[in-house]
């Protein structure tokens, strides 16, 4: 558990840092193009842990204690008086387009992350779940669209799909749009290939409890591993008790074993307790007594007794999958990535204002933590991944027209677009407290998701 935490706090931490630093970085870089003096770039607020002065401009360089966000502070009269030889580079005498261009910078600076990463990625080869379905739920969609268990989702409104996360990606999408019914290209179990159309009429999966696709009917297959034993460990407890390889285990201290996992459930926890089995062996059932030996995993004592199964290799093969490109094809695929996903942000957002989604769907620091360790977990491939998904939220949350974000900034420089002037000082006071009201209520929705999720 500990070491779970652990995981997932540092993985976090990582990806703030990695997120923060580009989009500040990108501020950072077009405001010095365009002749403006950066005094401070700071990553996190608070106490100051680290500081170095740089040489260009004497730019004060901080790592800070709370890694929540970061700031770039330039030169600027509203703030603080400037010297005359100065003043062409304060940022409130650039031109409205230089102001723009150094706002709009961090956003922009985490879509090319996310392009770089999903670029990486698919380069080397994400492994992935193959998009097969399991058992489909009763009196859903899927279920009367005529999908059935072990069906291979090819491309979904003609779009392929190789893995389980490409076709949850297109699944959600359509899901915006419930006039039209969704076309999905089948493999069945039986190597036919079969077009069905999944209605969305009457559904609202995004103000539903739960996953959207599980609310479709969909669940990714995952093999039921029969409790077949594949090899003995010489010397083991199950080898001194005369387990034989292709013994099916039926029961242990009379209660019924139906598959792998229920057998390893019922031998875990009885270390050094003798364990009543029966086996099937050539049609003819065999009793034996077996004393699971203790072994330590993670801190924790277990009992094993010197058994694996060899079924899963081949299950493991069909259910797994690694999606890679040539360079250009993944440079291609990681821009559309990118803006469908980007797309798909903003109309949630829009389907959060307007009440057609939940606010359930809002995850807050606790929930991303929980992802970032687990996708580490899994692999840099997927880690990166996480990082490329994340500072795509990012750059489009920044991008709205909510004062104190980078959107607000952008909104006020229109204004001045189309007056001439700047919005006035009163104006743009009320606008931050607002700005603050509503990210406010936004984190406070975030926590309350987050708390609720790991009550449940």
């Amino acid at each position: 558990m500990f070491s779970n935490v652990a995981i997932s706090a540092v993985a976090f931490l990582v990806a703030l840092g990695v997120l923060i630093s580009i989009h500040e970085f990108g501020h950072f870089w077009v405001a010095r193009r365009v002749g403006i003096k950066v005094l401070t770039f700071s990553i996190g607020f608070g106490k100051a842990l680290w500081k170095k002065t740089g040489k260009v401009d004497n730019t004060e360089y901080v790592l800070a204690a709370i890694p929540l966000g970061g700031y770039v502070r330039m030169l600027d009269e509203r703030e603080a008086p400037v010297d005359a030889h100065e003043q062409s580079r304060a940022f409130n005498r650039q031109p409205l387009w230089a102001r723009a261009a150094v706002v709009i910078a961090g956003p922009v600076a985490n879509f090319l992350l996310a392009i770089a990463a999903f670029w990486f990625v698919m380069m080397i080869g994400i492994s992935g779940v193959a998009p097969i379905v399991g058992k489909i739920a009763e009196n859903t969609p899927a279920f009367a669209a005529g999908f059935e268990a072990e069906d291979r989702i090819l491309a979904v409104n003609e779009v392929a799909t190789p893995s389980w996360s490409d076709a949850r990606l297109e699944l959600l999408e359509a899901s915006f749009d419930t006039d039209t019914p969704v076309k999905l290209d089948v493999e069945t179990v039986d190597g036919q290939q079969v077009t069905r159309f999944l209605s969305l009429s009457n559904q609202n999966l995004l103000k539903q409890d739960g996953d959207p696709v599980a609310n479709l009917g969909f669940s990714a297959w995952w093999p039921e591993i029969e409790a077949v034993v594949g090899q003995v460990v010489p010397g083991g407890a199950a080898d001194q008790a005369g387990f034989k390889a292709g013994d099916r285990v039926l029961s242990i201290d009379d209660q019924v074993v139906s598959n792998w996992s229920g057998f390893v459930e019922l031998v875990q926890p009885s270390a050094g307790v003798a364990l009543s089995v029966v086996l099937l062996r050539n049609e003819e059932q065999i009793n034996v007594t077996v004393v699971p030996a203790e072994h330590d995993q993670n801190g924790r004592v277990v009992g094993r007794i010197g058994v694996a199964q060899t079924q899963s290799q081949a299950f493991f093969d069909k259910s797994r999958v690694t999606v890679q490109y040539p360079p250009l094809t993944a440079l291609t695929k990681a821009i559309k990535r990118t803006v469908d996903m980007s797309l798909m942000v903003l109309r949630m957002f829009g389907k959060l204002i307007v009440g057609q989604a939940s606010l359930d769907n809002i995850s807050g620091p606790i929930s991303i933590a929980q992802y970032a360790g687990q996708s580490a977990t899994i692999g840099l491939d997927h880690y990166i991944n996480f990082i490329a998904l994340i500072s795509i939220s990012l750059a489009v949350l920044n991008l709205l027209p909510i004062p104190m974000l980078d959107g607000g900034h952008l909104m006020y420089f229109a204004i001045e677009a189309v007056t001439g002037k700047p919005p006035s000082e009163q104006f743009q006071i009320r606008g931050q407290q607002l700005g603050i009201v509503l990210l406010g209520c936004l984190m406070f929705i975030a926590f309350y998701n987050d708390i609720w999720r790991l009550v449940q």
